[in-house]
C-alpha cells in the first residue's frame, strides 16, 4: 500500500475537516433561533462530547502511547479539568455557567436523554477510544472532534494570538450576547476557546504526522475520520429535526 508523504497526508486530513459544516449551523448561530432550540442543542452537545471529553482522552493515555502523545493529551486534560492554563476554572463549569446565564437549570444537564443520532455518535466515540489502537483514538479526538473547517488556515497560515481586547470584542459580538441577552460575565467558556494559541494546532498536526508514516495506518486513519464525519453530520441532522428545522 502506497505511503503518502506528510504533506499529502496532511492535505487529506484538511479535506475531511473542510466538510465538517452543516446547513443548520447558521440557524443556531443566528438571530432567529429560539431558546427552545438552544436548549436542545446545548443539552445534547454537553452529553455527547463536552462533558466527558477528558475521559475519552484519558482512555487513549491508558493505552500507553509514546511520551509526546501522552504529554499533549495530559496537557489538554489538565486544562479541561482545571482551567489551569487559562482562566482557572474547569471547562465544564465554564459551560454550565454559560447555560445558567441563559436560564437553563444546571440540574437539567445531569440526566439528558440523547437523540438516536447523538447516542450513535457518542457510542462510536466510546468504541474508538476503548477498542481501537491509540493512534486512531488520538487522531479522532485531536484532529476531528477538536478540529474545524478552518484547520487548513489555522495550521498553514496561523494568525497571531488574540489580545484580550480582541477576545472581549468577539465575546460582545457572540450570538448569545447579541441575540439572547447573555451577560458577558457568563462567557468564559467562549473566552477560553479564543485564548488557544495558534501554534497549538500546528503542534497537534505535527505530532500526528510524525506517528502516521505507514501507508496502511494512513488509510485506516482516513477511513475512521470519514466515518466520524458521516456520524457527526447525521448527529447534526438529528439536532435539526429535533428542533423542527428543514433544509431549504
Amino acid at each position: 500500500m502506497r505511503t503518502l508523504s506528510p504533506d499529502q497526508f496532511q492535505t487529506r486530513l484538511f479535506e475531511i475537516l473542510a466538510k465538517k459544516h452543516h446547513w443548520a449551523t447558521p440557524h443556531f448561530n443566528g438571530n432567529h433561533t429560539t431558546k427552545e432550540h438552544l436548549y436542545i442543542h446545548y443539552h445534547q452537545d454537553y452529553v455527547v462530547y463536552l462533558r466527558d471529553f477528558s475521559v475519552l482522552l484519558a482512555r487513549i493515555i491508558g493505552k500507553n502511547p509514546p511520551w509526546d502523545i501522552r504529554r499533549n493529551l495530559a496537557k489538554t486534560i489538565y486544562e479541561e479539568e482545571t482551567g489551569g492554563l487559562s482562566l482557572g476554572r474547569p471547562h465544564q463549569e465554564q459551560f454550565l455557567k454559560m447555560m445558567s446565564g441563559l436560564g437553563f437549570d444546571r440540574a437539567g444537564f445531569r440526566d439528558v436523554e440523547l437523540i438516536p443520532s447523538g447516542r450513535m455518535y457518542r457510542e462510536w466515540l466510546d468504541k474508538v477510544c476503548q477498542e481501537d489502537d491509540w493512534l486512531i483514538g488520538a487522531i479522532v479526538l485531536t484532529i476531528f472532534v477538536e478540529g474545524t473547517v478552518h484547520d487548513r488556515e489555522d495550521v498553514l497560515s496561523p494568525r497571531p494570538s488574540k489580545t484580550q481586547a480582541e477576545i472581549e470584542d468577539l465575546v460582545m459580538k457572540h450570538p448569545l450576547v447579541q441575540y439572547h441577552g447573555l451577560s458577558p460575565q457568563c462567557m468564559d467558556f467562549i473566552r477560553v476557546q479564543h485564548m488557544v494559541k495558534p501554534e497549538n494546532r500546528q503542534e497537534t498536526y505535527k505530532m500526528i504526522l510524525h506517528h502516521t508514516n505507514d501507508g496502511r495506518e494512513q488509510q485506516q486513519v482516513l477511513a475512521r475520520l470519514e466515518e466520524a464525519l458521516r456520524l457527526w453530520l447525521r448527529y447534526q441532522d438529528g439536532l435539526a429535526r429535533a428542533c423542527g428545522l428543514r433544509q431549504t
